[in-house]
Parts: structure tokens; C-alpha cells; sequence
């Protein structure tokens, strides 16, 4: 099973520059390749300082230069709020430069309050066709010239240019929770990205057996590989209750996440706060008890016990996702105790 790390620049308030936090995910992300970790994720995210990632080309860019083996994932390209022309010459342009180490993640995209400003209202949960339509075409254009009139666009013969190193394409993948967004992916010969969320191992399972399902679907392709992403926090041995900031700094993630999915109250200059833990009362999966055991927080024995699982039900890939509210020595401190302590047992 293969180690990549999901990162992005978290500001929860003016107290921390913008320099400052991508100089920070910089650290982590060479922190992760002297590691061996195979790649690093970065998203899509518009207007939100939570999650700071307007484009994921240039920071990747930048990291490629910096790097010289850990592989550069968009994870993920919100379809859309892109052209697959762009789509395709960018990413290629990220394989030239990365000397083909790009990955490429695509998604229909989840957030209304995007799409309020980037798609003219477009209902988000209609984002799943621009993605059927995207990816074929993104892969037309990787392999010469092309003319599309589809549903969402149209456009006369274009192509890639520059052209990707990794042929025929560099590695696709689509986040995928529903059985047909499995189905999908692997028609497609794309890749699998999911995400538990807040759910328990039992989710990891299902989604599995989703994905193997599509598989068996469809012999006539290569089978693809699937990733597990979930929010990582690795504390020492001795620290008995060292779960319990990681848990909370979750918590308080998810609960701003709902506060921005929700789409009901006006930002300010990029900031919303978190809704209040009083509107999860009847939630109990957003309490910290449940989240120290659906999040992968744990000891570095305790970590390893449940990545086995995951590697003995056929993950390809398991992503610690960095994002957690936490301060950035303390993500430091997390991904070296990863680094040291859980890899090595997989190695």
C-alpha cells in the first residue's frame, strides 16, 4: 500500500500570512517525499480561507521544482468550472515540467456557494455531467486533434498542446461515492478517489466493495486502483490522551465545513465561522469520541493495526489528509511521527 499526503493552506484567522502557509505546506510536502510517500494532493477551492487553493497548477508548479520524486496530484479539478481545452494543456504543462510526475484528480464538485460564483447558480449536485463529459474529452485532446459538441461544450478541432510525457495519458482519477460514479471511473480506465468522511471502517468497506462491483463490470479494461482518503493525525505512545486536540481540530474543521456547505450565511473577507457544536447535539458522529475512531488518529501502533486492514481489503493507496485546524507544528509533529513510526511497517 502506497502513502501520499492530501494537503492544502488552512488561515483561520489574520494571525498567519499567506506566505507563511505556503511556506508551510512547502515543509510538508518535502517533509512527505524525503518520507516516501508517492504523492502529494492538493485541491480546488474558490473564495474560502479554509481551504486556500484557487488553482492547484500553480502550487504544484512550484513544488515540482522543489521535488525531484514525489508525484503532483490536482486532487481535484472541479469540473465545472473549467474547459477541457485548459484542462488538458495545463495538466499536460504540469507533466513537462514535473517530467512526467502529474496525476490528475477531477470531481463534479460539492460546495453551492462555488458555484454560485463561478457556474451561474448551476445546482452543484447537476455537477456530475460536465464531469462525464469532461474526462473523454480531456483524454481526446491529450492524443491529437479533436473537435467536440457535447452537451456542456462545444468547440472545433483543438488539441493539447503542449503534449504530456506520461503516454498515452498521465493517471486520471474521479472521486467517486455512489456506485454509478464507480461505474463511471472505471469505464473510463480512471483511477478511484473516496472519502469516509466522518463514517466509520464499515464505510471504507462498502466503498470497496462499490468499486470492486464496477470492476468486475468491466473486464475489457485494465482494473484502476483505488485510494482511501482520510483526515490523519498520529500522536506518541505515551500522550494517552493525545487523540483528544486532533479530534476536536476535526471537529471544528467538519463543523465549518458545514457552515460553507450550507450556503446560508454571507463570508466575510473569506472567513465563516464554524457552526456551533450546538447543532450537532444530535449529531454524534461530530462529537471527538467518534471522530478519535473514524479518524485515522491514533498511536503509531494503533495507526499501523488499521491501515493493515485497509491494505488486507485491497486499498491501493492510502492519503493522510492533513487538513485539521491544527497549528502547523503540530501537523509537523503528526506527519514525522507517521513518517518514522507507521511507513516503516509497510515497507
Amino acid at each position: 500500500m502506497r502513502f501520499s499526503l492530501f494537503v492544502h493552506m488552512e488561515r483561520w484567522d489574520e494571525s498567519v500570512t499567506h506566505r507563511q502557509l505556503f511556506e508551510n505546506l512547502t515543509e510538508l510536502t518535502l517533509m512527505a517525499e524525503a518520507g516516501g510517500f508517492e504523492t502529494v494532493w492538493i485541491g480546488e477551492h474558490h473564495a474560502m480561507e479554509y481551504t486556500i487553493s484557487p488553482s492547484p497548477m500553480p502550487l504544484l508548479a512550484y513544488l515540482a521544482a522543489r521535488t525531484s520524486t514525489i508525484r503532483l496530484g490536482a486532487g481535484t479539478i472541479i469540473a465545472p468550472f473549467w474547459n477541457p481545452i485548459r484542462v488538458a494543456g495545463e495538466c499536460a504543462l504540469l507533466d513537462v515540467i514535473s517530467n512526467g510526475r502529474m496525476e490528475v484528480g477531477l470531481a463534479r464538485g460539492a460546495y453551492q456557494i462555488e458555484f454560485d460564483r463561478l457556474a451561474g447558480g448551476l445546482p452543484a449536485t447537476a455537477g456530475g455531467k460536465h464531469l462525464r463529459e469532461l474526462v473523454p474529452a480531456v483524454r481526446e485532446l491529450w492524443q491529437g486533434d479533436y473537435a467536440h459538441d457535447g452537451e456542456i461544450w462545444q468547440f472545433p478541432t483543438s488539441t493539447s498542446v503542449p503534449k504530456p510525457v506520461q503516454q498515452p495519458t498521465p493517471p486520471m482519477w474521479i472521486a467517486a461515492r455512489d456506485p454509478d460514479s464507480h461505474d463511471f471511473a472505471v469505464a473510463q480506465g480512471c483511477n478511484v478517489m473516496v472519502t469516509p468522511l466522518m463514517k466509520g471502517d464499515e464505510e471504507v468497506v462498502d466503498l470497496k466493495r462499490k468499486f470492486d462491483t464496477a470492476v468486475q463490470n468491466h473486464p475489457e479494461v485494465p482494473k484502476p486502483q483505488i485510494m482511501v482518503l482520510r483526515h490523519t493525525y498520529v500522536h506518541a505512545a505515551d500522550e494517552p490522551d493525545g487523540w483528544r486536540p486532533a479530534a476536536e481540530g476535526i471537529q471544528k474543521f467538519y463543523r465549518t465545513f458545514d457552515a460553507w456547505f450550507g450556503n446560508k450565511t454571507v463570508p466575510a473577507n473569506g472567513f465563516l465561522d464554524p457552526s456551533p457544536e450546538s447543532k450537532f447535539a444530535e449529531r454524534p458522529e461530530f462529537a471527538p469520541e467518534s471522530l478519535h475512531k473514524t479518524a485515522m488518529i491514533g498511536t503509531p501502533a494503533e495507526v499501523i493495526d488499521r491501515l493493515r486492514s485497509y491494505q488486507e481489503l485491497g486499498i491501493d493507496e492510502f492519503s493522510f489528509w492533513a487538513d485539521n485546524s491544527l497549528s502547523h507544528e503540530e501537523k509537523r509533529r503528526s506527519l514525522e511521527l507517521f513518517i518514522n513510526e507507521v511507513v516503516p511497517a509497510f515497507r
